[in-house]
């Protein structure tokens, strides 16, 4: 078969960010020269970069769409005038096609942390380092990163194309097409396994957040738990109790500025408003679209994205104090102009998890975005056990009572599963996990038909198309453009 190679090509031409803190270096120029990569320094620049392009895959509108909004928790606020938004609808309601740009450039992004990281893993063993340890340790970040990216790429694409070298010349570019689903996943594993060995467990100074070992360890048991294997999944989870997290006292605080890369905190995104290519945007493109300076302090537009749904709303039970950490309500007569507002006697909802003002005008926000938290961990070993016959109450139970409620008991096994599988929708709702959970537990095409039934009834700019999910729709398409370029199979359906 002839392949067209010149998609991935300009992977190698992406500059690489910085991030402040553990990533507080100028930004450099991604190089795959041959004259770069010969010393420790540059190492540091070029896993720094990796880390860079985390932030901007998190501060784009195209990924959490593709995540979260595609789930039952969040929508969006429509705008007729605002058509350069329809892509995202489409993905929110099912009526997505392969020429969809959002899905485009999210494959496009994780792509290109891939080649970052494979420049980084191909060529650091023949450099000298005064600190071996340090090489393996970079050599461990960069494997988790490419595990990770591999572990989003194959849940929203099935089997994907497999590259684990550095792209030299378009001749190297996907020359052996698409991988299995079963060998990606083999790939992961493996890069994974070997970050753990690796890593350390925590850092300091300037360092903090990095992954870790205990960030590794969650990758790996959250990959076990996709691939039903629970006996291991318990095994890493069981891993990082010993490593020194713990339940912040005050759920809201996780997502608090002030309490950034807390106990709790895993993996996180980080971000940095001192630093104008580093800030955070979360609020500005969740925001209600008519706010505007009424919640940012300045005039601007917000982009009414991600907006929680009626079904998350009433998820809460009474007294869940996370309700009011996660959502506010925006009062304001324009909000009868929209239709989203009506099943909130005139309010629009917005993640109020990310909301925290003072923002500066230029519209920089100071959030990290959690990736991992302990709580999730806990959440999953309570899933794990009862899949395995062992006791998952005091791990569940950890986490109801910090959001004010009754500890559970005497769950038969079927009763469990569904109460840990919604304790895991409220404790981690709008943190980019929900579409990935209802995936892996085989509930998607049940809960987004019950979902979309409700949404017609709600909104009425829906057609009749909207929300109909077939199976085939679990996985996006293929990229028109990568099919086209590069010749692969579309996944049945599309």
């Amino acid at each position: 078969m002839k392949h067209h190679k010149y998609s991935i090509l300009l992977l190698s031409l992406f500059t690489l960010g910085s991030c402040h803190n553990m990533l507080d270096v100028e930004p450099h120029t991604f190089s795959s020269g041959e004259n770069y990569y010969e010393n420790e320094g540059q190492f540091l620049r070029a896993v720094n970069g990796a880390y860079g392009s985390l932030q901007e895959l998190y501060t784009v509108d195209h990924f959490f769409p593709m995540t979260e909004m595609v789930a039952d928790n969040t929508n969006y606020q429509f705008d007729a005038s605002d058509r350069g938004a329809q892509q995202r609808e489409e993905i929110d309601e099912f009526l997505i096609t392969p020429t969809n740009n959002y899905v485009t450039r999210t494959w496009d992004m994780l792509y290109r942390n891939i080649q970052q990281v494979n420049v980084i893993i191909d060529r650091i063993e023949p450099v000298e380092f005064s600190d071996e340890s340090l090489k393996a340790r970079y050599r461990g970040e960069a494997q988790f990163l490419r595990a990770m990216q591999y572990f989003h790429l194959v849940r929203l694409f099935g089997g994907v194309p497999l590259v684990v070298h550095e792209v030299e010349d378009p001749e190297g570019a996907f020359s052996e097409g698409r991988a299995s689903v079963e060998a990606v996943y083999e790939q992961i594993l493996a890069d994974v396994n070997a970050a753990i060995a690796s890593l350390p467990e925590s850092y300091s100074g300037g360092d903090i957040g990095r992954a870790t070992k205990g960030a590794a360890l969650t990758l790996l048991g959250e990959v076990h738990m996709t691939l039903h294997n629970y006996g291991d999944a318990a095994d890493a989870f069981e891993q990082v109790l010993n490593l020194g997290y713990d339940l912040l006292p005050n759920y809201a605080d996780n997502f608090d500025p002030a309490f950034k890369n807390n106990a709790e905190s895993i993996f996180a995104i980080q971000f940095d408003a001192g630093l104008q290519t580093e800030a955070s945007n979360f609020i500005f493109m969740f925001g209600p679209r008519n706010a505007k300076d009424e919640l940012i302090g300045f005039s601007g537009n917000l982009g009414g994205s991600n907006i929680p749904t009626p079904s998350i709303y009433r998820a809460y039970e009474d007294g869940d104090v996370r309700r009011d950490a996660s959502i506010t309500m925006f009062s304001d007569a324009s909000n009868a102009d929209f239709e989203e507002s009506k099943a909130f006697d005139g309010d629009i909802p917005f993640i109020g998890k990310y909301y925290h003002p003072p923002f500066l005008e230029d519209g920089r926000a100071d959030e990290n975005w959690p990736v991992y938290r302990y709580s999730h961990v806990l959440l999953m070993l309570a899933e794990a056990l009862n899949e395995t016959g062992g006791d998952p109450y005091p791990y569940i139970n950890a986490v109801r009572e910090r959001a004010g409620l009754d500890p559970l008991s005497g769950l038969g096994e079927d009763a469990f599963r569904e109460a840990v599988a919604h304790e895991q929708r409220v404790e981690l709702a709008f943190e980019n996990h929900r579409w990935y959970q209802l995936l892996r537990t085989g509930k998607a095409v049940e809960v987004m038909t019950e979902h979309g039934i409700e949404e017609k009834e709600r909104l009425n700019r829906l057609s009749s198309a909207s929300y109909m999910i077939d199976p085939h729709k679990l996985l996006f398409p293929i990229p028109a453009r990568e099919i086209r370029l590069n010749g692969f199979e579309q996944n049945p359906g599309w």
